[in-house]
């Protein structure tokens, strides 16, 4: 059976349609951040064993950025939302929590 990824601008894909950017968790540093925030930002990743946020592109249909909700064990997708959606959210949040890594990521 294959992975279905849902896209809220095309609807159900198959997950062949879409290309892996990565973990869709770590906060850009501020421009004159020291070199130690943008090395972890740059080079530093949990490897997640669970549930966590990802960045996807759906190469074979609209091209727009999604982040997908997805289990690194299983491979079941929860859900899938717009990366610009997503952004702005994050933003929205206070600042105490939007800078906060989720569980099982690394601190930068």
């Amino acid at each position: 059976m294959a992975s279905l990824i849902t896209c809220p601008h095309c609807g159900v894909r198959p997950k062949e349609e879409f290309s892996i950017r990565g973990d869709a968790g770590p906060l850009r540093p501020q421009p004159e951040a020291k070199f130690a925030a943008w090395d972890a930002y740059v080079h530093l990743r949990g490897n997640v064993r669970g549930v966590m946020d990802e960045h996807w592109q759906h190469v074979g249909g609209c091209r727009r950025w999604l982040v997908v909700r997805r289990d690194t064990l299983s491979h079941d997708v929860h859900d899938v939302t717009d990366a610009a959606e997503f952004a702005r959210a994050r933003a929205a949040k206070p600042a105490s929590k939007a800078g906060k890594p989720a569980k099982g990521r690394a601190q930068s």
